[in-house]
Formats: structure tokens, sequence, C-alpha cells
């Protein structure tokens, strides 16, 4: 039953992800940077994307992904339909694969370590639910910052948490 939650997360932080990009004014503003702020917005979506599909899609679900980490920083000017594509496929691997995460699952050991380390499934996803939202809330400063646009896209919606229910 926890994975389920932790899939309800996951996947609701994807879509807010969506809606983020979808925000910006238009495709170059994605990828503005800003004095003492390494990362673009682009260059996040592309590091999040494949950091999911990679330990969730390729680790977990063997689904035969194979992440450019390299490349996740290193290209630039990818026109927002593709960033859209890619949190699209995240998705679709995180809803896919955690479908059939059981909670004795979670317990058992990550398939690969992280960091020099061997942690259980259950911190793994902990830990890729956690990084998600910290890059989301950087995206979501970055286009107030280069849009001028003080706007929310609800981001972190409790209404989608899997226990939401009408007030």
């Amino acid at each position: 039953m926890f994975a389920s939650y932790l899939s309800t997360i996951i996947a609701r932080d994807l879509r807010a992800l969506r809606r983020e990009v979808e925000a910006y004014p238009d495709d170059a503003s994605l990828w503005r940077t800003l004095p003492t702020i390494p990362n673009a917005a682009g260059t996040l979506v592309l590091h999040l994307s494949g950091n999911l599909q990679h330990f969730i899609g390729a680790q977990l679900a063997r689904n035969g992904y194979v992440r450019d980490r390299e490349a996740e920083f290193s290209r630039r000017h990818v026109p927002r339909s593709e960033l859209l594509s890619h949190i699209d496929a995240a998705l679709e691997a995180v809803i896919g694969t955690m479908a059939h995460v059981t909670d004795a699952d979670l317990d058992t050991t990550f398939p690969t370590p992280i960091g020099n380390a061997r942690v259980k499934t259950a911190d793994m996803l902990i830990h890729l639910a956690t990084h998600l939202a910290y890059h989301l809330g950087q995206i979501d400063y970055h286009r107030r910052a280069i849009a001028g646009d003080s706007r929310s896209v609800n981001a972190v919606s409790p209404s989608e948490m899997r226990s939401a229910m009408p007030a």
C-alpha cells in the first residue's frame, strides 16, 4: 500500500513539472540562466526525467531505458515539445513500474548502489520523490524569475494525493 502512495506523489509532481514547463512564455526562456544559478529549467527537466526513467524504469522494471546523464546536463535548446515528451515518458515509467511494486519489494535492497551505498528500495523511492520535489521548486522559482510571472501552477496540490477526499 505504501508503494501506491509513493507512486501517487511522484506522478503528481511529474504532472506539476509538466505544468511548469507549459507555463514558460516560450521555448527559449526554458534555457535562460540566472546569475549564480548554473542550471536552466530545461536542464533540470532532462535530468529529472532521465533520473526517474533510469532508477524506476530501468533499475526496478528492467524496461531497457539507457541513461545518458552527461547529456542531461550538456544538451541545450531542446524544444519544449521534446521536454514534455521526456516528462511523459518518465510518468509512464513511474506509473507502469510502481503498479507492480509491493510493500514487500520496498523492504528489499535497491538493485544498484546510490552514491557508494546500498539502500532499501523504500529509501531510494523516497529519495527520488524528494529529489524531484527539490528540483520542481527550483524550476518554479526559475520560471517566476525569468518570466516575471508570480502565478502558481498549483505544483504540490493536496487534492492530488491518494487519500484526498472532499472536505
